[in-house]
This record gives C-alpha cells, structure tokens and sequence, in this order.
C-alpha cells in the first residue's frame, strides 16, 4: 500500500513537467475591408521563444531580457510570417506576462479574393511547433474568421478572403 502511494506521489509529481508538451503560437491578421490595411498580431509563449532564441539570435543572451534577442525576433517572425504581396512592417512588441506579442502592419493592394500565407515559424528549434492563422475582415460581413493552421516547416497555404 504504501508503494501504491510512493508510486501516485511520484506520477503526481512529474505531472507538472509533461503538462506542456507541445508548442504553439496564435496570428490574428486583421484585414480593414475598406483601406486594405492589414494588422498581424502575434501571440508567443515567452518558455517557447526563449529556447528558440538559441537558434534565432546566436550571438545574444537567450532571453527576452535581451535587447538584441528582442530585435532578432521581431526580425525572424517578420521573415519567416508573410502575405504573398504584402509587406509587413514592425510595429511593436510588448511582453505580457508569459505572452510575448509581437504586431506588423501592411497594405493589401486591390481587393484580393485570397491571400497566400507562409506562418511556419520556429522549426530550428521545434519540430512540433504550430501556429494558427486566424484571417477576419474589419468592416465587412459578419465578423467571420477564416483559419490556417501550420507546422514547423509547412510550405506557404491560399486561403479565400471572408466575403469572397
């Protein structure tokens, strides 16, 4: 009986540990119907960023704290997430608790049916990584959210515009 409770003690104990197992981010990219101007807001895990930091910034701290680690990220995340045809420009970053978010701006030319989306971020480091894509058009509709989700070394993916 009294290794039955060790052994539950122990199970209780490593539970914490293999809670997080995978690794993901969330992109909203917010289309104004009317302008065409495009906000992608990017929502990171600070314990998934850090270690990627490694890869990301070789010569900097891995650590957020880093100023050169924060301008390395905004830089690969800006690289690595595009819109075919659009380019995205930083626009601040701020660290909430846990949450690293990063926003871009751009300009969509026209009014296109559909954008073409490369959102593979952090596959140096995870190859379990995902992200999910949540594409809404201000403005326009009734708030419909079309999704893309992507992994670590996943090819750029088309998706139709809402209102399409």
């Amino acid at each position: 009986m009294r290794l039955l409770a060790a052994i539950a003690l122990l199970l209780g104990l490593a539970a914490p540990a293999n809670a997080h197992r995978g690794h993901a981010s969330l992109a909203v990219v917010e289309i104004d119907a009317k302008s065409g101007a495009a906000t992608v807001t990017h929502h990171l895990q600070a314990h998934d960023v850090e270690p990627a930091l490694v890869d990301i910034a070789p010569d900097a701290q891995p650590s957020l704290d880093d100023p050169d680690a924060l301008k390395a990220l905004v830089a690969y995340v800006g690289q690595r997430f595009r819109i075919a045809g659009v380019r995205l420009a930083p626009a601040g970053q701020r660290l909430d608790g846990d949450t690293v978010v990063l926003r871009y701006i751009g300009l969509l030319k026209g009014k296109p049916k559909q954008l073409l989306i490369s959102g593979a971020l952090f596959g140096e480091t995870w190859d379990d990584h995902s992200t999910q894509v949540n594409i809404r058009i201000v403005g326009r509709g009734a708030g419909i959210t079309r999704s893309l989700n992507f992994g670590a070394h996943d090819p750029e993916k088309p998706i139709a515009l809402p209102g399409s």
